[in-house]
């Protein structure tokens, strides 16, 4: 199928895009409210950080099997898996938020160099987690509306942000996982 042959479903799309600036604007700042939130008489839940740790890793795999369904132009595969990396970053937003509104922080103790890197990772990975969804949502819509060409252009943009932010949550967990007290 040539790029002309797509019809783009434009009154979808616009309707869909008053959804992306309103989730791009409302989980950003829901997250920051609610990650300051402490549920009382709750029991922390302290077993989470390595659940949705794991939960951005297997976002990663998936991110990888849906880029290399596309190259394969399997376009169904590349649908569902894209859906499930969405289903796996909303269950890991989810996640991590109740594990915050119910623990403590915890403080990185490593120092020299490495608290440099833990740092870097840390903000660049927050940063691009609020940055990533417009990107996604965006993406997600082209292909939905069928702007193959315009999808595949901002796709080029989203994965590596997606990918970047899932790899490095996994990183952050593993280097602070030896502060945590379980």
């Amino acid at each position: 199928m040539s790029n002309s042959e797509y019809i783009v479903n434009t009154e979808k799309a616009v309707k869909y895009n008053k959804w992306i600036i309103a989730l791009s604007v409302i989980i950003p700042i829901a997250v920051a409210i609610l990650f300051g939130v402490k549920i009382p008489n709750v029991e922390p839940l302290g077993f989470l950080p390595p659940i949705y740790a794991t939960t951005n890793g297997l976002t990663a795999i998936v991110l990888i099997l849906a880029f290399l369904a596309i190259k394969k132009k399997n376009i169904k595969q590349h649908e569902l898996l894209i859906k499930i990396a969405m289903a796996l970053s909303v269950l890991f937003l989810v996640l991590y938020v109740a594990y915050h509104m119910t623990s403590d922080s915890t403080t990185f103790g490593g120092e020299g160099t490495i608290k440099y890197i833990y740092y870097f990772i840390l903000f660049t990975h927050i940063v691009l987690s609020v940055v990533v969804i417009p990107f996604v949502l965006i993406t997600y819509v082209r292909g939905i509306t069928n702007d193959i060409v315009r999808h595949r252009k901002i796709a080029k943009i989203t994965f590596p942000l997606w990918l970047y932010v899932a790899v490095t949550g996994v990183i952050v967990y593993v280097l602070i996982s030896p502060y945590y007290n379980y």
